[in-house]
């Protein structure tokens, strides 16, 4: 098949969960449409995430449409391997039509189409879905000095468990979810610390990932509105998950205000003091991986795309899903991902 004879209706761009969400519906609609995954194998960014990771909601509260992910042997909140056996079983059961490898290198205005141009070949479409999520784009805020530190810098996404920090002491950096989850595990092998912006503040035991997406969506539906809602923020900024309510438990997550520089030897404070380490995990985020989209010059401030719903409001043929509550309510998260791809989906169809 020649390049020009690649032709779908509709391509998305990932397969991940945001990905796998939009081919469900897709495919119920009937839609001719192609998933392009950049993966060796399925399970988008969760294949890649350390072992011990748990997802924020119990598996009924952390599924995708059509199928509800089974239940762990422990009872417990999923962790990531658990999350990669259900994307795997739920784009077999679906029988998804995703071609991997094939990494995305750049989307085009082709006349009345959009050129997919990828590692397996170009796809023209009527309607790409962007679904790259943010794992691919992890964020290191600049200090003064850190490129003269001399110990060990890796980001969350390349922390792989407690094992090479046996020992060592370690500075954590970041006031979210990861960062108090990698903390508690590096806490019982490692010499600890946890830089933050701002103290750090434990949701109560019993608010979890259902809550959260409740909160979100009322506050999606309010901004529509024109009205003003209650934040995520103000209940607290960390899910006390069973690691964490550990860890805390034993005193292990007290936080230090930030640091203003980095030395040779670990990092330096406002005030003068100093501490010395052997390794610094940057628990700072991610941005979307929206590199693919360059040639279409959408990008507004922040380097964010403007959008209607998930609709990019400079080109019409493009959607994008699951980055954030600029794409959808919590539509960055499993259940998220799943409701926001239904009216994504609904759209599509309307304007093939």
């Amino acid at each position: 098949m020649t390049d020009t004879a690649r032709l779908a209706d509709v391509v998305v761009i990932g397969a991940g969960q945001a990905g796998l969400a939009a081919g469900y519906y897709l495919r119920r609609a009937g839609a001719d449409f192609v998933i392009l995954d950049a993966q060796q194998t399925p399970g988008g960014a969760w294949q890649h995430a350390w072992p011990s990771l748990r997802l924020f909601s119990p598996a009924q509260y952390s599924s995708l449409p059509g199928r509800m992910m089974p239940i762990p042997a422990d009872g417990g909140y999923p962790d990531a391997a658990h999350v990669v056996a259900y994307l795997t079983d739920y784009e077999q059961r679906y029988r998804l039509p995703i071609v991997r490898p094939a990494a995305v290198r750049a989307v085009r205005r082709a006349d009345d189409r959009l050129a997919v141009e990828s590692s397996a070949g170009t796809w023209h479409a009527r309607i790409v879905v962007s679904a790259t999520g943010t794992w691919w784009r992890p964020y290191v805020p600049h200090y003064p000095g850190i490129g003269d530190f001399r110990g060990e810098q890796l980001h969350t996404a390349g922390y792989r468990g407690p094992t090479p920090f046996h020992g060592r002491r370690v500075l954590v950096v970041g006031g979210g979810n990861s960062a108090a989850q990698i903390l508690a595990e590096l806490s019982q092998v490692a010499q600890t610390t946890w830089a933050t912006l701002r103290p750090p503040r434990l949701l109560p035991d019993e608010i979890d990932g259902r809550a959260l997406f409740d909160l979100a969506t009322s506050r999606h539906q309010a901004a529509q509105a024109g009205q003003n809602a209650d934040s995520i923020g103000d209940l607290g900024d960390i899910v006390a998950v069973a690691p964490v309510r550990e860890a805390r438990d034993r005193g292990a997550l007290k936080a230090e205000p930030m640091f203003s520089r980095l030395t040779p030897d670990g990092v330096a404070w406002a005030d003068g003091s100093t501490a010395a380490f052997d390794a610094i995990v940057w628990c700072t985020g991610f941005r979307p991986a929206l590199a693919h989209l360059a040639p279409l010059r959408l990008r507004g401030p922040g380097g964010v795309i403007g959008t209607d719903g998930t609709r990019a409001l400079a080109e019409p043929r493009l959607h994008l899903l699951g980055y954030g509550d600029w794409t959808g309510a919590a539509s960055a998260t499993l259940i998220g991902a799943g409701r926001t791809a239904r009216q994504l989906a609904a759209e599509v169809i309307a304007q093939l």
